[in-house]
């Protein structure tokens, strides 16, 4: 087994300003919110309220490419919410990132 210095990160880059972007909180918040409706999708999938007509593993791997297409289009246009609280939450521990990403009072 090999032991890294000390202060050496492996091959990890340490540049962590990517992090301090508005744009890129956003889109992540977008991501986590694709995954979370996918997790949800696929759940529901899952408690299969009746047995499906036609039953095959090709149907099953179009199934599951269409619900990751219908949560990630859920997330871009009628968001459930948990992205953005994600993204607030995330941004209020960066002082930088708080003024950018809060919405504008109505």
């Amino acid at each position: 087994m090999t032991t890294l210095p000390i202060g050496s990160t492996g091959g990890i880059s340490a540049d962590t300003s990517r992090l301090k972007s508005a744009d890129n909180l956003k889109k992540a918040g977008e991501q986590f919110e694709a995954v979370f409706t996918g997790m949800m999708l696929k759940s529901m999938r899952q408690a299969k309220l009746a047995d499906p007509l036609f039953d095959s593993k090709a149907l099953d791997t179009f199934t599951e490419m269409q619900d990751a297409r219908v949560a990630q289009t859920m997330a871009e246009a009628t968001p459930l919410g948990i992205g953005k609280a994600m993204t607030a939450f995330l941004a209020k521990s960066q002082s930088d990132l708080n003024d950018s990403t809060a919405d504008p009072p109505q």
